[in-house]
């Protein structure tokens, strides 16, 4: 149509009349696609460096005082030893290190801070009954460490907490089955032994995966409010104790001496006895043997007895024998001739 312009060109004439250049109908058709596909090379080349990235971050190295715990979207999956270990990156995967090693210690009747509510609760922690119906202010130090990185992070959900209460109710039971003198003066081991023992045994029933390393009694008093009292009560048993053994040192020295006087006594009169018996046993005899004798020829036998009697009598008595044809010699028989001598 006359008047119309063409859409292919700024003139009034068709690009097919005249002088029509190719090469600008040819760039026309046919547009430049290098730099479209360049940035498709470079975006590919970032994505494949980023998913390098990621699946390497998956290493990971457990050092020879850890334990790796393996979670898979949470869910546990394995636990690693020391070593350089792979697991599926970050958030498919996620791997937890727990130190073996590490001491841990909770302080049982020590409040940590100034503040009325812990000054309150060591209050309550430290005093306990004992066995024999007394009060004891006691502290406790507990050392632990984890044995089994699984248990410890999955079956406990504060594990301090937990060993802490545990703790404190082994010890309620052990120190109230015991007296309070072994546990202030004592033996003080036993306590801090069975209280081992039992925690151990606790928290083994609780798939804790905590090892009690040791406990130790750091205070085991009477409770401040009446320890003068007690040290009172104390001071008059050691009084007692003190009396007693000088009453048991008397008795040791006395009862045998006094067994061995009863026993000299005992044996002097056994032999008394003895000797008399004896003694009359004889004189029975030389009686019997003597009226015998009689009966055969009395007065032998009387003028016998008469000069064994005489015997008798003047042996052991000073005498003097005057010859009766003698009372003419001037001597007076009142003269106290012993005492001339």
């Amino acid at each position: 149509m006359a008047g119309s312009k063409s859409p292919w060109d700024d003139t009034d004439e068709s690009p097919w009349q005249g002088e029509a250049n190719p090469e600008k109908i040819v760039k026309f058709r046919k547009p430049d696609n290098n730099g479209s596909d360049l940035s498709a090379n470079a975006i590919k080349f970032g994505i494949g460096i980023v998913l390098a990235l990621w699946l390497v971050s998956g290493f990971y190295q457990v050092q020879t005082n850890e334990q790796g715990v393996v979670l898979r979207f949470g869910k546990y999956i394995d636990t690693t030893n020391p070593g350089l270990h792979y697991h599926l990156p970050y958030p498919i995967e996620t791997v937890t290190k727990v130190s073996m090693t590490q001491e841990r210690s909770i302080n049982l009747g020590v409040a940590e801070s100034g503040r009325a509510n812990n000054i309150s609760r060591a209050f309550t922690e430290s005093h306990m009954l004992t066995g024999d119906e007394n009060i004891v202010d006691i502290n406790l130090t507990v050392v632990w460490r984890i044995k089994d990185a699984k248990d410890y992070l999955f079956n406990m959900r504060s594990p301090e907490q937990t060993v802490s209460v545990a703790a404190q109710s082994v010890l309620r039971e052990i120190v109230g089955q015991s007296q309070m003198m072994p546990i202030i003066s004592g033996d003080r081991g036993k306590v801090e032994e069975d209280t081992k023992l039992e925690l151990q045994k606790v928290l083994d029933d609780f798939g804790s995966g905590v090892e009690i390393v040791r406990v130790k009694l750091q205070k085991a008093d009477p409770p401040k409010q009446v320890v003068d009292a007690f040290n009172e009560v104390q001071r008059a048993k050691a009084d007692m104790e003190r009396y007693k053994n000088e009453a048991e040192a008397y008795r040791n020295e006395v009862v045998p001496n006094a067994r061995g006087q009863a026993s000299q006594i005992l044996q002097s009169a056994e032999a008394y006895k003895e000797a008399v018996v004896n003694k009359a046993k004889g004189e029975a005899e030389r009686f019997n043997s003597v009226y015998q004798a009689y009966k055969k020829g009395k007065e032998v036998t009387a003028k016998r007895l008469y000069l064994e009697t005489m015997e008798g009598v003047l042996k052991n008595s000073e005498k003097v024998i005057l010859d009766p044809s003698a009372k003419g010699n001037n001597i007076l028989p009142l003269l106290p001739l012993n005492n001339l001598k």
